[in-house]
């Protein structure tokens, strides 16, 4: 797999279909427990103003580009990852080809509800989708909902507990886990849920989900600045190297 430094960042230069094709090898394989990381632009923001999350972040099997901002960044540094790859829809990837690759699904994370609604809406449009487990994201002992999944003979962990605590969570626990792959999907537990509406397509085609977040959810404006920020960040790197 190429990759492709973007603000310190190591993402893997692939399309979906590459993306889905490198999880199905993980899936075949008995290395331990392989980590997904979706960072987007505001994700890559913090890793560069934290040591310990771009650490942590950088750990991952797999590392996708979430977010338009990250491939905007892409192009400014000269370092023109291929596309965005989207966190939620490789999670609804990894449920379509769970029958076909005889693999369990466990869902971690979210509000008490959620995880199952999540589990059954995408049953209702996977049949084959091949269900480990659910579980939300307010359990008290690490060790018990280890075992949890454990028991259940978990292969995919989808786990949604909010950015940092995730991809922390992970990385702690990776070989505590006998399951094959694990993803940090953030809120996608909500949207596949129902409880919030993704953005319409022609907001996504035009690489303005982020607005249309904002849109319906104004508290989030603190967190968006981040994404100036690093599109400001990624102007700066360049400039800098050009005068180097």
């Amino acid at each position: 797999m190429e990759k492709i430094s973007i603000r310190g960042v190591n993402f893997d230069n692939v399309t979906m279909d590459e993306a889905i094709e490198i999880c199905k090898s993980f899936l075949k394989s008995n290395d331990g427990a392989k980590i997904i990381h979706t960072p987007n632009a505001e994700i890559t923001q913090m890793c560069v103003e934290s040591k310990e999350v771009n650490k942590t972040v950088n750990g991952a099997d797999l590392i996708i580009p979430d977010g338009a901002g990250v491939v905007l960044a892409s192009k400014i540094l000269k370092k023109k990852l291929k596309c965005k790859v989207a966190g939620i829809e490789l999670c609804e990837n990894l449920a379509r080809i769970s029958g076909e690759m005889n693999a369990r699904i466990f869902f971690l994370g979210g509000k008490p509800g959620i995880p199952e609604k999540a589990a059954e809406k995408l049953l209702e449009k996977y049949p084959d989708m091949i269900i480990a487990g659910t579980n939300d994201g307010y359990f008290k002992s690490d060790d018990e909902i280890i075992k949890k999944i454990n028991d259940a003979n978990t292969d995919i962990l989808f786990v949604c507990l909010g950015v940092p605590k995730q991809e922390q969570w992970m990385e702690k626990h990776r070989n505590d886990l006998n399951i094959k792959l694990m993803g940090g999907f953030g809120g996608s537990f909500d949207v596949l849920s129902g409880t919030i509406q993704r953005a319409p397509k022609i907001f996504i085609k035009l690489n303005l989900e982020w607005f249309y977040r904002l849109c319906k959810e104004p508290k989030r404006i603190g967190r968006m600045m981040k994404l100036p920020k690093f599109i400001l960040g990624s102007v700066k790197d360049r400039v800098f190297r050009i005068k180097r």
